[in-house]
């Protein structure tokens, strides 16, 4: 049957979505719902299960050592998702339903030529839509693409996600639904958060602002690729088929939509000493960036004024700082095992005391303030890691997260 005027949905199954037998047939069972309802479906397949699994992303990197970042590795991680596409894809044919199984290459991921974590430049799915049009359904491997010259390349963690998303902005895809192991966003982490509950809708820039201050549900990038096309997709549970629908025409009447935190990182505070020439200190802060970046320190919360600057490094880096900047004239101070709590909601722009009432619940939870900083829509705060949890569910309660009518 042809499908030439069908509405095209694109479906993307995690790890666990299509580790087991049991499973994938949830997985076809989605699909089966789709061209039910009158979609074209295209399925997207990240590797099968997780390690200690055969096939799952860290155990193939296993074999060459953990060495993540070079052409050799790219092909051999990319082994994970073909095997998991060719499965699905078979296993869905002995149903009676046509299934191709297709590497990124194949379905047109064209990316840059950085391995392990690649850009995508653009996607050209023909090959995609002719198996479309011809009535199968073309399972996709997630999580790579091939550069103009030919090399296989990798999209990073969660790269299936992107994969999904970017599919779906090049087909003109009526719904992009992500499927996990969990139904939906969540208003906070459930392990820390006895109230945390799903986020029925939240915005395009919401979902991004969430995904990049540790939600780890939805894939940071490839939340910012939906951003940026203004596509709308979802994030469900496979089991349920239920979750959060994203979407840029939702606006909430509430101020905050969800909370979420991020691991161990170290709180770098500089003074300029006596560099009293402003030509000289803003050399000097310069030269202190050029370094941190040289050494490929990726910075976060940057904070700068007269009293000079402050930022934020992923893990305990203070013997690092200190070595790169000790020659500059800065007075450095560090404070490792400290984490990120990240206050989001596009509804904060009309509401004014979004930051009082934060910093009144971290205060009444006995919790310290070591670090703050704000954007559109986002407010995050550093807090000793050990109080990460507890800075949590004050927050969560503060602004009633739990009540679903707030």
């Amino acid at each position: 049957m042809k499908t030439a005027t069908a509405r095209i949905a694109v479906l993307k199954f995690g790890g666990t979505s299509v580790a087991s037998r049991d499973q994938r047939e949830i997985a076809f069972a989605r699909i089966l719902d789709a061209r039910e309802a009158g979609f074209a479906p295209v399925a997207v397949v990240s590797a099968m299960g997780r390690a200690p699994q055969p096939y799952a992303t860290d155990s193939l990197l296993s074999l060459i050592g953990g060495a993540a970042g070079t052409p050799n590795a790219d092909v051999l991680l990319s082994a994970g998702e073909l095997i998991a596409a060719a499965v699905f894809a078979q296993e869905l044919s002995a149903m009676n339903v046509k299934a191709i199984a297709l590497a990124g290459w194949q379905a047109g991921i064209i990316t840059d030529a950085r391995h392990g974590d690649a850009k995508i430049l653009r996607v050209e799915p023909d090959g995609v839509r002719e198996l479309l049009e011809a009535g199968a359904v073309p399972v996709i491997a997630g999580f790579q693409g091939v550069t103009e010259a030919g090399a296989i390349t990798t999209l990073g963690r969660g790269g299936t996600d992107l994969t999904a998303i970017a599919l779906g902005s090049a087909l003109g895809a009526e719904r992009v639904d992500i499927y996990t192991d969990v139904s939906g966003v969540m208003t906070a982490d459930p392990r820390r958060v006895e109230g945390a509950r799903i986020i029925e809708r939240a915005s395009l820039e919401e979902m991004t602002e969430l995904a990049e201050h540790g939600a780890k549900v939805m894939h940071d990038k490839a939340a910012g690729f939906a951003q940026r096309r203004g596509l709308r997709y979802a994030v469900k549970g496979l089991a349920s088929d239920k979750g959060t629908m994203v979407d840029e025409s939702y606006e909430s009447s509430h101020p905050v939509t969800g909370v979420t935190s991020s691991g161990r990182v170290t709180w770098v505070r500089v003074i300029r000493g006596d560099i009293e020439n402003p030509t000289r200190r803003m050399q000097t802060e310069l030269e202190m960036f050029r370094r941190i970046a040289d050494a490929g320190i990726s910075i976060d919360q940057v904070t700068i004024n007269q009293a000079g600057v402050a930022f934020v490094v992923e893990g305990d880096r203070a013997n690092d700082v200190r070595e790169l900047l000790g020659d500059l004239n800065l007075a450095v101070r560090v404070r490792e095992g400290c984490a990120k709590i990240s206050v989001v909601g596009a509804g904060m722009r009309y509401a004014p005391g979004v930051v009082r009432q934060l910093v009144d619940a971290l205060s009444r939870a006995n919790v310290e303030i070591i670090h703050c900083t704000d954007s559109n829509i986002t407010i995050s705060v550093l807090v000793p890691e050990g109080d990460v949890a507890q800075a949590e569910r004050a927050v969560h309660d503060s602004f009633h997260l739990e009540d679903k009518t707030s």
